[in-house]
């Protein structure tokens, strides 16, 4: 009968633990981080057939999540961009990271030949 006890007890221990541990492991989570691009398109049929598929591919490849891809736009305050995109990444460093990859550099040179690009990243608050 003692035995039961201990071993009841233990379990109990080892769930309360694993508990702790876990909540620990997600209070250290770095928040997740949003990459917004706001890009004027000189030339679509360029932009579309050259430099997407390539910058979709490196970006893809770096964690990246879409969110937004030059979707219809409402203005609310001030004049709207041409075309918004929005990426969301695990953290910032992996954000900034993707779009310093090498694949993603190469990808803009095209890019750049057909629109004017405005990047930045901004962490997500934490959960």
């Amino acid at each position: 009968m003692k035995t039961r006890y201990t071993v009841a007890l233990s379990m109990l221990a080892g769930v309360a633990i694993g508990a702790f541990a876990i909540q620990s492991l997600h209070a250290q989570a770095k928040p997740r981080a949003f990459v917004v691009a706001e890009v004027d398109v000189t030339n679509q049929d360029g932009f579309t057939k050259e430099y997407v598929p390539l910058a979709v591919k490196a970006l893809t490849e770096s964690g990246n999540k879409a969110l937004a891809r030059g979707g219809k736009t409402a203005t609310i305050e001030g004049a709207p961009p041409k075309r918004v995109v929005i990426n969301s990444f695990d953290s910032l460093d992996q954000a900034v990271a993707a779009y310093n990859s090498a694949a993603y550099k190469e990808a803009r040179k095209i890019g750049n030949k057909y629109a004017t690009f405005r990047i930045y990243a901004v962490e997500a608050l934490a959960q």
